[in-house]
């Protein structure tokens, strides 16, 4: 499957199916979990049939439904696990799974992960079967966020539209697409979690650009 359709196919899921991740699915997604740690120097650690991360009775914005597996992004700098824990969401998809991000609604106390003293715990990322495949989101358009200085490269929308399907935090889409020397920069706008959004949308960047691949 070519990864715009990927991009497009993957949607934020709150609500799973009471339904364990096979075996031989978990054995790759901690093999590209392994990958993904070797190459970032991340902390990455998977989680499957525990919910007591997500059973916090005080919680009552965005609850989650059978969140029993999740994956937790550990390490030093929050761009890199965004740019990596979304390199994680897209494989996840494409093993046939269902994901979404988490900075706020769930139990940290509750989360049995190992770190470095010098690592922290970023965020999580729920992942299991949906009850539904999630929906398509508002999106900004290519042009509220495009920035051309110079000449476009030909496959500029594309990456733009890359980009706009990135998941960021409340849906704001807080950052700049520069196009200039035949280079393309993602720019952030700021607020909040800007640096794990920016993480994401360079992925989807690159993963386009062919910079990087699943």
């Amino acid at each position: 499957m070519q990864i715009l359709e990927l991009m497009k196919q993957r949607h934020s899921v709150r609500k799973y199916q009471d339904k364990q991740i096979e075996k031989e699915i978990q054995d790759k997604l901690n093999a590209y979990i392994l990958k993904c740690n070797q190459e970032s120097g991340l902390n990455i650690q998977a989680f499957y049939n525990e919910p007591n991360a997500f059973k916090n009775p005080n919680v009552t914005y965005g609850w989650f439904v059978n969140a029993n597996n999740y994956i937790a992004l550990i390490g030093k700098n929050e761009e890199t696990a965004g740019y990596y824990g979304e390199k994680i969401v897209l494989k996840a998809q494409e093993l046939g799974l269902n994901t979404c991000w988490v900075v706020l609604t769930y139990d940290k106390e509750k989360v049995q992960f190992n770190k470095n003293s010098d690592e922290k715990l970023i965020c999580v990322i729920t992942v299991g079967y949906g009850v539904y495949p999630g929906r398509e989101r508002p999106s900004k358009t290519i042009d509220d966020v495009l920035i051309v200085e110079d000449e476009k490269l030909d496959n500029l929308n594309q990456i733009v539209e890359a980009c706009l399907l990135a998941p960021t935090a409340r849906n704001l889409q807080r950052f700049k697409v520069v196009c200039k020397n035949n280079n393309i920069d993602i720019l952030s706008d700021g607020g909040e979690y800007a640096d794990i959004d920016l993480g994401i949308v360079k992925c989807h960047c690159d993963l386009i650009m062919g910079k990087t691949t699943l």
